[in-house]
């Protein structure tokens, strides 16, 4: 006899809509879901200049809809970012904002959709639960599947050359989320296989999370390992197969809800470092820890990974042990079918860099807590010296 299902809570955003074309038609989306009418559009000059943000923008124009587009967002964003947003936002006097693009977008506008409706200062806010009163209408329409910050109630700045610091918070959840997975058609090839793999580590890591991990959180993981391991491949290999790219939204979507309530450990911890001192991109740094870092978990994790196995490969009787290494085997060959770099080398990383990416990762208490095993900065050395 068991004492039952053990306490815990599970938070997502209010509403979420999947929908192939949904942004064509967003001002209809919009124009019945709230009141407000003087729209900010978060989004990176890319996809401004490309004309990917346009049908959104004209749907809804044509709808009532007053809208500023703010375009300056850029990859692992620093504080400058941000605080031009809000002094956008504010000089146009919106009163919803939109995050379209990346996760660098939507993580902006989070933050500025709680600074629009606040005054409370930006170094009071990072933390956890430290951001007070409620925000500004908030909408997140994601163009590539890998981060989830779109169901996530978590935003990483750039705080200083190298540093990374978190803010997290029930009020950085969005109202609503579009799921269009026609956005992110025309992504590259490796930027698919990055932002994928990205949010396969999302899976895992919140499946074998030390802390809150949860039935739900779980489910979410498992679905979410499922659809975008079978599917990773076939959207790297076409990228306008819809079928693999709704999939791989779907996947990431589900996954970041699942990190959201059952949190990352050291695959990001170690991942973070590599982004601020080499401007790597996210899912990238990711994808080249995940490797050494299941096989360093393995001793504490095995169980939860023969558990995983069981998701993406066919039934055998291996037993534990047997099943974990199968399913560390099978991530990894994904990975190099992928395309993605599995090497720090290739990446520009250099040997002697190594000490000092060991030492940055010790900084990440938030998220080193969560892992499986203990992780000193003897073992991110060698984490690091064996992903090089």
């Amino acid at each position: 006899m068991t004492d039952g299902t053990k306490a815990f809570s599970f938070d997502t955003p209010g509403s979420m809509l999947m929908e192939w074309g949904g942004a064509r038609r967003l001002g209809a989306l919009l124009g019945a879901w709230f009141s407000e009418r003087n729209l900010l559009i978060v989004t990176d000059k890319f996809l401004h200049e490309t004309n990917v943000i346009e049908p959104a923008k004209a749907s809804l124009e044509a709808h009532g809809f007053q809208v500023t587009v703010f375009d300056d967002v850029v990859a692992d964003p620093p504080e400058a970012v941000l605080m031009a947003c809000v002094d956008c936002a504010k000089a146009a006097g919106a009163d919803i904002v939109v995050g379209l693009g990346g996760g660098s977008s939507m993580d902006i506008a989070k933050l500025a959709a709680v600074m629009l409706a606040s005054d409370q200062p930006l170094a009071e806010l990072y933390g956890i639960g430290k951001v007070e009163g409620k925000r500004t209408p908030l909408v997140q329409i994601p163009t590539t599947a890998g981060t989830g910050s779109e169901v996530t109630n978590i935003t990483i700045l750039t705080t200083g050359e190298t540093t990374k610091m978190g803010i997290v918070a029930h009020q950085l959840y969005a109202d609503r989320v579009l799921l269009d997975a026609e956005l992110t058609i025309g992504l590259p090839p490796l930027q698919t296989a990055a932002t994928g793999i990205d949010a396969m580590v999302h899976a895992i890591e919140a499946f074998t999370s030390q802390h809150k991990k949860n039935p739900l959180s779980d489910l979410f993981a498992k679905e979410a390992l499922r659809l975008m391991s079978a599917n990773l491949v076939a959207a790297c290999e076409d990228g306008s197969n819809r079928q693999a790219r709704e999939a791989m939204l779907l996947g990431a979507n589900l996954a970041g809800q699942a990190f959201s309530n059952s949190p990352v450990g050291a695959v990001h911890a170690l991942a973070y470092p590599l982004g601020g001192h080499f401007h790597l991109p996210h899912g990238l740094t990711n994808a080249l820890m995940l490797g050494p870092v299941l096989r360093y978990n393995m001793r504490a994790a095995a169980p939860l990974y023969a558990e995983l196995a069981d998701v993406v490969l066919p039934p055998s009787d291996e037993g534990i042990q047997g099943r974990s290494a199968a399913f560390v085997a099978y991530i990894e060959d994904l990975m190099d079918r992928s395309g993605a770099p599995r090497r720090l080398r290739d990446c520009n990383v250099t040997k002697d860099s190594l000490p000092i990416l060991a030492r940055d990762a010790m900084l990440q208490t938030r998220l080193l807590i969560n892992n499986p095993v203990a992780v000193t900065q003897d073992d991110a050395l060698a984490l690091y010296q064996e992903a090089f």
